[in-house]
Protein backbone atom coordinates (compact mmCIF):
# COMPACT_ATOMS: atom_id res chain seq x y z
CA UNK A 1 0.00 0.00 0.00
CA UNK A 2 1.35 3.19 -1.08
CA UNK A 3 1.24 5.98 1.20
CA UNK A 4 0.34 9.03 -0.14
CA UNK A 5 1.47 12.72 1.21
CA UNK A 6 -1.41 15.02 2.47
CA UNK A 7 -2.00 18.01 0.41
CA UNK A 8 -1.58 21.33 1.60
CA UNK A 9 -4.33 23.30 3.21
CA UNK A 10 -6.20 25.46 0.56
CA UNK A 11 -4.60 28.96 0.60
CA UNK A 12 -6.70 31.89 1.74
CA UNK A 13 -6.77 34.46 -0.87
CA UNK A 14 -4.90 37.73 -0.38
CA UNK A 15 -6.67 40.97 -0.77
CA UNK A 16 -4.82 41.51 -4.33
CA UNK A 17 -5.88 37.95 -5.53
CA UNK A 18 -9.83 39.09 -5.06
CA UNK A 19 -10.76 40.27 -8.77
CA UNK A 20 -13.50 40.50 -10.68
CA UNK A 21 -14.05 37.71 -13.41
CA UNK A 22 -12.07 38.26 -16.40
CA UNK A 23 -9.17 41.03 -15.09
CA UNK A 24 -5.71 39.75 -15.29
CA UNK A 25 -3.97 38.99 -12.08
CA UNK A 26 -2.29 41.91 -11.40
CA UNK A 27 1.87 42.06 -11.65
CA UNK A 28 3.95 42.76 -8.31
CA UNK A 29 5.30 45.65 -7.83
CA UNK A 30 9.57 45.80 -7.94
CA UNK A 31 10.50 48.39 -5.22
CA UNK A 32 11.34 52.09 -7.43
CA UNK A 33 14.80 52.86 -7.36
CA UNK A 34 15.54 56.27 -4.86
CA UNK A 35 14.92 59.69 -6.60
CA UNK A 36 17.47 62.06 -7.37
CA UNK A 37 15.94 64.30 -4.55
CA UNK A 38 16.78 61.48 -1.91
CA UNK A 39 20.20 60.72 -3.46
CA UNK A 40 21.47 64.04 -2.85
CA UNK A 41 19.91 64.64 0.50
CA UNK A 42 22.05 61.62 1.38
CA UNK A 43 24.92 63.01 0.06
CA UNK A 44 24.70 65.88 1.97
CA UNK A 45 24.06 64.85 5.35
CA UNK A 46 27.06 62.18 4.96
CA UNK A 47 29.04 65.39 3.96
CA UNK A 48 28.51 67.43 6.77
CA UNK A 49 28.82 64.59 9.05
CA UNK A 50 32.15 63.66 7.78
CA UNK A 51 32.73 67.47 8.08
CA UNK A 52 31.78 67.67 11.57
CA UNK A 53 33.94 64.58 12.42
CA UNK A 54 36.80 66.33 10.90
CA UNK A 55 36.11 69.83 12.52
CA UNK A 56 35.78 67.88 16.07
CA UNK A 57 39.13 66.20 15.58
CA UNK A 58 40.30 69.58 14.04
CA UNK A 59 39.39 71.64 17.80
CA UNK A 60 40.46 68.22 20.05
CA UNK A 61 44.17 68.31 17.91
CA UNK A 62 44.56 72.07 18.30
CA UNK A 63 43.73 71.65 21.92
CA UNK A 64 46.42 69.23 23.05
CA UNK A 65 48.74 71.21 20.46
CA UNK A 66 47.82 74.31 22.31
CA UNK A 67 47.70 73.12 25.86
CA UNK A 68 50.92 70.80 25.67
CA UNK A 69 52.88 73.28 24.28
CA UNK A 70 52.52 75.97 26.97
CA UNK A 71 55.75 76.58 29.83
CA UNK A 72 54.54 76.17 33.13
CA UNK A 73 56.34 78.22 35.89
CA UNK A 74 55.27 78.61 39.69
CA UNK A 75 54.83 82.52 39.61
CA UNK A 76 51.72 83.02 41.66
CA UNK A 77 52.07 80.92 45.15
CA UNK A 78 48.55 79.13 45.65
CA UNK A 79 47.81 78.57 41.78
CA UNK A 80 46.52 82.19 41.04
CA UNK A 81 42.85 83.37 40.98
CA UNK A 82 39.44 80.85 40.61
CA UNK A 83 36.44 83.15 41.02
CA UNK A 84 34.78 85.17 39.45
CA UNK A 85 35.66 88.83 40.10
CA UNK A 86 38.19 90.90 37.85
CA UNK A 87 41.38 88.98 36.85
CA UNK A 88 44.68 90.44 36.87
CA UNK A 89 47.28 89.28 34.35
CA UNK A 90 50.96 90.84 34.46
CA UNK A 91 52.23 90.44 30.75
CA UNK A 92 56.17 90.60 30.63
CA UNK A 93 58.26 90.53 27.94
CA UNK A 94 62.18 89.84 27.91
CA UNK A 95 65.34 90.54 25.92
CA UNK A 96 66.86 86.58 26.12
CA UNK A 97 68.07 85.24 22.95
CA UNK A 98 67.14 81.75 21.84
CA UNK A 99 69.73 79.12 22.86
CA UNK A 100 72.08 78.12 20.03
CA UNK A 101 70.72 80.65 17.81
CA UNK A 102 72.08 81.15 14.32
CA UNK A 103 74.00 84.34 12.72
CA UNK A 104 70.97 84.35 10.29
CA UNK A 105 68.22 83.89 13.02
CA UNK A 106 69.84 86.69 15.10
CA UNK A 107 69.25 88.75 12.01
CA UNK A 108 65.84 87.99 11.60
CA UNK A 109 65.18 89.46 15.35
CA UNK A 110 67.27 92.29 14.70
CA UNK A 111 70.20 91.55 17.10
CA UNK A 112 73.61 89.38 17.80
CA UNK A 113 74.75 86.91 20.28
CA UNK A 114 75.48 88.78 23.04
CA UNK A 115 73.43 86.27 25.59
CA UNK A 116 70.34 89.82 25.73
CA UNK A 117 69.20 90.10 29.28
CA UNK A 118 66.53 88.79 31.77
CA UNK A 119 65.37 92.62 32.52
CA UNK A 120 61.93 93.01 31.41
CA UNK A 121 61.73 95.70 29.16
CA UNK A 122 58.08 95.45 28.42
CA UNK A 123 55.72 95.03 31.60
CA UNK A 124 51.96 95.09 31.26
CA UNK A 125 49.14 94.52 33.06
CA UNK A 126 46.12 93.37 31.61
CA UNK A 127 42.84 94.35 33.04
CA UNK A 128 39.95 92.20 32.55
CA UNK A 129 36.53 93.02 33.93
CA UNK A 130 34.08 90.35 35.30
CA UNK A 131 31.31 92.30 34.33
CA UNK A 132 32.39 91.89 30.42
CA UNK A 133 33.38 95.47 29.98
CA UNK A 134 36.45 96.23 27.91
CA UNK A 135 39.69 95.20 29.07
CA UNK A 136 42.74 97.74 29.81
CA UNK A 137 46.30 97.32 29.34
CA UNK A 138 48.24 99.61 31.60
CA UNK A 139 51.82 99.87 30.71
CA UNK A 140 54.95 100.53 33.51
CA UNK A 141 57.94 101.80 31.78
CA UNK A 142 60.96 100.07 32.68
CA UNK A 143 62.98 102.52 33.91
CA UNK A 144 60.65 102.96 36.53
CA UNK A 145 61.93 103.95 39.95
CA UNK A 146 60.49 101.58 41.86
CA UNK A 147 60.77 99.73 45.64
CA UNK A 148 62.00 96.43 44.71
CA UNK A 149 61.65 94.13 48.30
CA UNK A 150 65.26 93.63 49.68
CA UNK A 151 66.93 95.71 47.05
CA UNK A 152 65.75 98.73 47.74
CA UNK A 153 64.95 101.51 44.89
CA UNK A 154 65.81 100.31 41.41
CA UNK A 155 64.89 100.33 37.81
CA UNK A 156 61.29 98.16 37.17
CA UNK A 157 62.69 96.54 34.69
CA UNK A 158 65.80 94.80 36.87
CA UNK A 159 63.09 93.34 39.86
CA UNK A 160 63.11 90.09 37.16
CA UNK A 161 66.52 89.51 36.96
CA UNK A 162 67.06 90.08 40.43
CA UNK A 163 64.85 87.47 41.60
CA UNK A 164 65.86 85.30 39.26
CA UNK A 165 69.71 85.01 40.03
CA UNK A 166 68.37 82.99 43.58
CA UNK A 167 64.93 81.50 42.73
CA UNK A 168 65.19 80.95 39.01
CA UNK A 169 62.09 81.80 36.66
CA UNK A 170 59.87 81.33 39.42
CA UNK A 171 61.70 83.62 41.87
CA UNK A 172 61.99 86.73 39.23
CA UNK A 173 58.31 86.12 38.14
CA UNK A 174 57.56 86.24 42.02
CA UNK A 175 59.44 89.13 42.80
CA UNK A 176 58.13 91.26 39.37
CA UNK A 177 54.60 90.82 40.49
CA UNK A 178 55.36 91.64 44.18
CA UNK A 179 56.81 95.04 42.89
CA UNK A 180 53.50 95.58 40.53
CA UNK A 181 51.23 94.95 43.50
CA UNK A 182 53.03 96.97 46.12
CA UNK A 183 53.10 99.55 43.46
CA UNK A 184 49.34 99.22 42.18
CA UNK A 185 47.48 97.94 45.11
CA UNK A 186 45.85 95.21 42.72
CA UNK A 187 46.01 91.58 43.31
CA UNK A 188 48.10 89.67 40.32
CA UNK A 189 46.12 86.91 39.31
CA UNK A 190 47.82 85.34 36.51
CA UNK A 191 51.42 85.93 34.52
CA UNK A 192 52.51 85.57 31.20
CA UNK A 193 56.46 85.53 29.78
CA UNK A 194 57.68 85.91 25.99
CA UNK A 195 60.56 86.43 24.74
CA UNK A 196 61.97 87.87 21.78
CA UNK A 197 61.95 85.07 19.65
CA UNK A 198 58.19 84.28 20.74
CA UNK A 199 57.30 87.54 19.69
CA UNK A 200 58.80 86.70 16.07
CA UNK A 201 57.21 83.35 15.69
CA UNK A 202 53.83 84.70 16.74
CA UNK A 203 53.94 87.98 14.52
CA UNK A 204 55.88 85.59 11.58
CA UNK A 205 52.14 82.98 12.15
CA UNK A 206 49.88 85.60 12.09
CA UNK A 207 51.48 87.58 8.67
CA UNK A 208 51.63 90.92 7.90
CA UNK A 209 50.92 93.52 10.11
CA UNK A 210 49.55 96.92 9.02
CA UNK A 211 50.88 99.92 11.18
CA UNK A 212 51.08 103.82 10.71
CA UNK A 213 53.27 106.32 11.73
CA UNK A 214 52.76 109.76 11.98
CA UNK A 215 56.74 110.47 10.70
CA UNK A 216 59.00 108.66 8.80
CA UNK A 217 61.45 106.47 11.26
CA UNK A 218 65.14 105.71 10.48
CA UNK A 219 66.94 103.68 13.84
CA UNK A 220 69.72 102.16 13.19
CA UNK A 221 70.10 101.11 17.02
CA UNK A 222 66.27 98.85 16.47
CA UNK A 223 66.92 98.04 12.62
CA UNK A 224 63.72 99.99 11.73
CA UNK A 225 63.48 101.73 8.32
CA UNK A 226 59.65 102.86 7.34
CA UNK A 227 58.37 105.95 5.98
CA UNK A 228 55.56 107.87 7.11
CA UNK A 229 51.60 106.59 6.94
CA UNK A 230 50.71 103.11 6.53
CA UNK A 231 53.30 100.80 6.01
CA UNK A 232 52.71 96.13 6.35
CA UNK A 233 55.17 94.89 8.65
CA UNK A 234 56.69 91.27 8.40
CA UNK A 235 57.65 89.85 11.80
CA UNK A 236 61.31 91.27 11.79
CA UNK A 237 60.48 94.91 11.27
CA UNK A 238 57.10 94.43 13.78
CA UNK A 239 60.04 93.46 16.21
CA UNK A 240 62.23 96.14 15.31
CA UNK A 241 58.83 98.59 15.94
CA UNK A 242 57.85 97.37 19.50
CA UNK A 243 61.53 97.82 20.36
CA UNK A 244 62.65 101.39 18.79
CA UNK A 245 63.10 104.02 21.76
CA UNK A 246 65.81 106.12 19.81
CA UNK A 247 64.57 109.04 17.83
CA UNK A 248 60.99 109.01 19.51
CA UNK A 249 60.15 112.29 20.94
CA UNK A 250 59.85 111.14 24.10
CA UNK A 251 62.07 107.72 24.23
CA UNK A 252 60.94 104.87 26.36
CA UNK A 253 57.18 106.12 26.65
CA UNK A 254 56.92 106.57 22.87
CA UNK A 255 57.90 102.49 23.01
CA UNK A 256 55.11 101.99 25.83
CA UNK A 257 52.38 103.71 23.47
CA UNK A 258 54.25 102.00 20.64
CA UNK A 259 53.66 98.57 22.15
CA UNK A 260 50.29 98.70 23.29
CA UNK A 261 49.12 100.25 19.73
CA UNK A 262 50.84 97.03 18.11
CA UNK A 263 48.62 94.57 20.71
CA UNK A 264 45.57 96.26 19.98
CA UNK A 265 46.37 95.82 15.91
CA UNK A 266 47.43 92.30 16.85
CA UNK A 267 44.09 91.37 18.74
CA UNK A 268 41.98 92.24 15.80
CA UNK A 269 43.90 89.95 13.83
CA UNK A 270 43.30 87.32 16.31
CA UNK A 271 39.96 87.90 16.53
CA UNK A 272 39.06 88.27 12.75
CA UNK A 273 37.52 86.11 10.59
CA UNK A 274 40.47 85.43 8.27
CA UNK A 275 42.23 83.77 11.01
CA UNK A 276 39.84 82.03 12.89
CA UNK A 277 37.89 80.42 9.82
CA UNK A 278 41.72 79.67 8.15
CA UNK A 279 42.28 76.14 9.59
CA UNK A 280 46.18 76.24 8.49
CA UNK A 281 46.36 80.15 9.43
CA UNK A 282 44.69 79.19 13.15
CA UNK A 283 46.86 76.16 13.78
CA UNK A 284 49.98 78.25 13.19
CA UNK A 285 48.82 80.93 15.49
CA UNK A 286 48.16 78.43 18.01
CA UNK A 287 51.42 76.65 17.73
CA UNK A 288 53.24 79.87 18.28
CA UNK A 289 51.58 81.08 20.91
CA UNK A 290 52.09 78.07 23.43
CA UNK A 291 55.05 77.17 22.34
CA UNK A 292 56.26 80.93 22.58
CA UNK A 293 54.68 81.96 26.17
CA UNK A 294 55.26 81.16 29.72
CA UNK A 295 52.43 81.02 32.16
CA UNK A 296 51.25 80.13 35.90
CA UNK A 297 49.84 76.85 36.05
CA UNK A 298 46.54 78.60 36.83
CA UNK A 299 45.84 80.21 33.74
CA UNK A 300 43.11 78.95 31.81
CA UNK A 301 43.84 80.90 28.46
CA UNK A 302 40.67 79.26 26.65
CA UNK A 303 38.59 80.79 29.56
CA UNK A 304 40.61 84.00 29.33
CA UNK A 305 39.73 83.60 25.24
CA UNK A 306 35.94 83.44 26.24
CA UNK A 307 35.80 85.90 28.66
CA UNK A 308 37.38 88.47 26.35
CA UNK A 309 35.58 86.97 23.28
CA UNK A 310 32.28 89.67 23.48
CA UNK A 311 34.98 92.88 24.05
CA UNK A 312 35.31 93.32 19.50
CA UNK A 313 38.64 93.88 19.87
CA UNK A 314 38.03 97.18 21.56
CA UNK A 315 41.50 97.09 23.94
CA UNK A 316 42.09 100.18 26.13
CA UNK A 317 45.59 100.99 27.19
CA UNK A 318 47.44 103.60 29.92
CA UNK A 319 50.11 104.12 30.85
CA UNK A 320 50.86 104.64 34.97
CA UNK A 321 51.35 108.38 36.25
CA UNK A 322 54.51 109.85 36.25
CA UNK A 323 56.21 112.75 36.93
CA UNK A 324 59.04 113.08 34.27
CA UNK A 325 62.06 111.51 33.36
CA UNK A 326 64.95 113.13 35.46
CA UNK A 327 68.45 111.82 36.11
CA UNK A 328 69.45 111.14 39.08
CA UNK A 329 72.77 110.15 41.04
CA UNK A 330 73.45 106.42 42.62
CA UNK A 331 76.24 105.76 43.90
CA UNK A 332 78.18 108.72 42.10
CA UNK A 333 76.82 107.25 38.90
CA UNK A 334 74.42 109.24 36.80
CA UNK A 335 71.06 107.20 36.13
CA UNK A 336 67.97 108.27 34.34
CA UNK A 337 64.89 107.29 35.49
CA UNK A 338 61.46 107.65 35.11
CA UNK A 339 59.45 109.21 38.50
CA UNK A 340 56.85 107.39 39.36
CA UNK A 341 53.68 109.86 40.58
CA UNK A 342 52.60 107.10 43.76
CA UNK A 343 50.28 109.93 44.65
CA UNK A 344 48.19 109.90 41.77
CA UNK A 345 48.10 106.14 41.57
CA UNK A 346 45.00 105.29 44.00
CA UNK A 347 42.60 107.37 41.65
CA UNK A 348 44.46 106.25 38.65
CA UNK A 349 43.76 102.67 39.56
CA UNK A 350 40.26 103.09 40.92
CA UNK A 351 39.35 104.56 37.19
CA UNK A 352 39.97 101.74 35.72
CA UNK A 353 38.64 99.06 38.02
CA UNK A 354 35.29 97.84 37.39
CA UNK A 355 32.44 98.99 39.80
CA UNK A 356 32.37 95.26 41.01
CA UNK A 357 35.23 94.68 42.25
CA UNK A 358 35.58 98.77 43.30
CA UNK A 359 36.05 98.64 47.18
CA UNK A 360 33.23 100.13 49.34
CA UNK A 361 34.28 103.60 50.55
CA UNK A 362 33.63 103.88 54.08
CA UNK A 363 31.41 106.13 55.97
CA UNK A 364 33.34 109.72 56.30
CA UNK A 365 33.18 110.96 60.08
CA UNK A 366 30.46 113.93 58.85
CA UNK A 367 28.35 110.99 58.30
CA UNK A 368 28.21 109.47 61.84
CA UNK A 369 26.51 110.59 64.97
CA UNK A 370 27.40 108.78 68.20
CA UNK A 371 27.57 109.51 71.88
CA UNK A 372 30.09 109.40 74.47
CA UNK A 373 29.44 107.40 77.69
CA UNK A 374 31.97 107.43 80.60
CA UNK A 375 32.55 103.88 82.51
CA UNK A 376 36.10 104.33 83.54
CA UNK A 377 35.20 106.26 86.11
CA UNK A 378 38.08 109.34 84.88
CA UNK A 379 36.07 113.04 85.80
CA UNK A 380 35.64 114.81 82.02
CA UNK A 381 36.56 111.96 79.93
CA UNK A 382 33.37 111.50 78.04
CA UNK A 383 33.42 115.56 77.35
CA UNK A 384 37.17 115.04 76.60
CA UNK A 385 36.20 112.11 74.02
CA UNK A 386 33.45 114.25 72.48
CA UNK A 387 35.54 117.41 72.21
CA UNK A 388 38.10 115.24 70.31
CA UNK A 389 35.68 113.33 68.30
CA UNK A 390 33.61 116.50 67.05
CA UNK A 391 37.08 117.88 65.76
CA UNK A 392 37.33 115.67 63.04
CA UNK A 393 33.96 115.87 61.87
CA UNK A 394 31.87 113.50 63.95
CA UNK A 395 28.16 114.60 65.21
CA UNK A 396 28.43 113.82 69.36
CA UNK A 397 25.86 114.06 71.52
CA UNK A 398 25.47 115.19 75.54
CA UNK A 399 28.10 112.95 77.18
CA UNK A 400 26.66 110.53 79.48
CA UNK A 401 28.05 107.89 82.73
CA UNK A 402 27.51 104.56 82.22
CA UNK A 403 28.42 101.53 84.72
CA UNK A 404 31.83 100.63 85.29
CA UNK A 405 33.52 98.63 82.20
CA UNK A 406 36.58 97.88 82.32
CA UNK A 407 36.82 97.62 78.34
CA UNK A 408 36.43 100.43 76.10
CA UNK A 409 33.57 99.15 73.49
CA UNK A 410 32.01 100.62 70.79
CA UNK A 411 28.68 99.50 70.79
CA UNK A 412 26.76 100.05 67.74
CA UNK A 413 22.87 98.82 66.08
CA UNK A 414 23.42 95.90 63.07
CA UNK A 415 22.86 98.39 60.55
CA UNK A 416 25.62 100.91 61.22
CA UNK A 417 28.47 98.44 61.26
CA UNK A 418 30.95 99.91 58.82
CA UNK A 419 30.84 103.46 60.82
CA UNK A 420 31.22 101.82 63.74
CA UNK A 421 34.71 100.57 62.50
CA UNK A 422 35.13 104.20 60.92
CA UNK A 423 34.72 105.37 64.72
CA UNK A 424 36.89 102.12 66.61
CA UNK A 425 39.53 103.62 64.38
CA UNK A 426 39.62 106.51 66.77
CA UNK A 427 40.03 104.19 69.88
CA UNK A 428 42.84 101.95 68.76
CA UNK A 429 42.30 98.91 71.16
CA UNK A 430 38.76 98.96 71.81
CA UNK A 431 36.26 96.44 71.56
CA UNK A 432 33.47 96.31 69.01
CA UNK A 433 30.10 95.00 70.12
CA UNK A 434 26.84 94.98 68.29
CA UNK A 435 23.55 95.59 70.28
CA UNK A 436 19.98 95.01 68.90
CA UNK A 437 18.66 97.56 71.66
CA UNK A 438 20.32 100.74 70.53
CA UNK A 439 19.67 103.10 67.46
CA UNK A 440 22.79 104.71 67.30
CA UNK A 441 26.38 104.06 68.21
CA UNK A 442 27.71 104.45 71.39
CA UNK A 443 31.14 105.05 73.10
CA UNK A 444 31.26 103.45 76.17
CA UNK A 445 34.85 104.32 77.99
CA UNK A 446 36.11 101.88 79.86
CA UNK A 447 38.99 101.48 82.94
CA UNK A 448 41.53 100.57 80.52
CA UNK A 449 41.37 104.21 79.86
CA UNK A 450 41.83 104.54 75.79
CA UNK A 451 41.73 108.39 74.37
CA UNK A 452 41.06 109.30 71.39
CA UNK A 453 44.04 109.34 68.82
CA UNK A 454 43.02 111.49 65.90
CA UNK A 455 46.25 110.33 63.92
CA UNK A 456 45.58 106.43 64.51
CA UNK A 457 41.73 106.76 63.01
CA UNK A 458 43.10 108.49 59.88
CA UNK A 459 45.65 106.20 59.25
CA UNK A 460 43.03 103.78 59.71
CA UNK A 461 40.40 105.14 57.78
CA UNK A 462 42.08 106.79 54.36
CA UNK A 463 39.87 108.47 52.42
CA UNK A 464 38.94 106.63 49.83
CA UNK A 465 40.22 108.04 45.97
CA UNK A 466 38.17 109.13 43.96
CA UNK A 467 38.40 107.41 40.97
CA UNK A 468 39.43 109.63 37.80
CA UNK A 469 39.63 108.59 34.58
CA UNK A 470 42.36 107.78 33.25
CA UNK A 471 43.91 109.19 29.96
CA UNK A 472 43.32 105.43 28.19
CA UNK A 473 43.71 105.39 23.99
CA UNK A 474 41.68 102.99 22.34
CA UNK A 475 43.65 102.34 18.61
CA UNK A 476 41.75 101.33 15.45
CA UNK A 477 42.28 101.19 11.90
CA UNK A 478 43.12 104.20 11.11
CA UNK A 479 45.23 105.44 14.69
CA UNK A 480 48.85 106.52 13.83
CA UNK A 481 51.54 106.88 16.42
CA UNK A 482 55.24 108.29 16.78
Amino acid sequence: MVTRPTPPAPRRPLITDIREPGQPRPRRRSKAPPGRRTIIVRRVVAILVVLLLVAIGYVVVNYTTFINGITHVNAIPGGGKSDDRDENILLVGDDHRPAGASAAELAQLGTTQDGGTLDTDTIMLLHVPANGTNPTLISFPRDSWVNVPGYGMRKMNSAYELGAAHGGDAGGAQLLIRVVQNLTGLTVDHYVRISLLGFYDVVKALGPVRVCLKEAVNDPYSGIHLPAGVSNLDASQALSFVRQRHGLPQGDLDREIRQQYFLSIEARQILNAGTLLNPVKLHNVITAVSSSIETDPGLNLLNLAAQVHGFGGNLHSATIPILGTPTIFVGGAAVSIVKVNTAAMPAFIAGIVSPKSSATSAPLPSSITLTVMNGGGVNGAATAASQALDSVGFHTGTPATAPTETKTTVEYPPADAAAAKVVAGYFPGAALSKDTGISQIEVVLGTDHIAVNTEAGAAANPPTPKPTAPPTNTYNAQSCVE
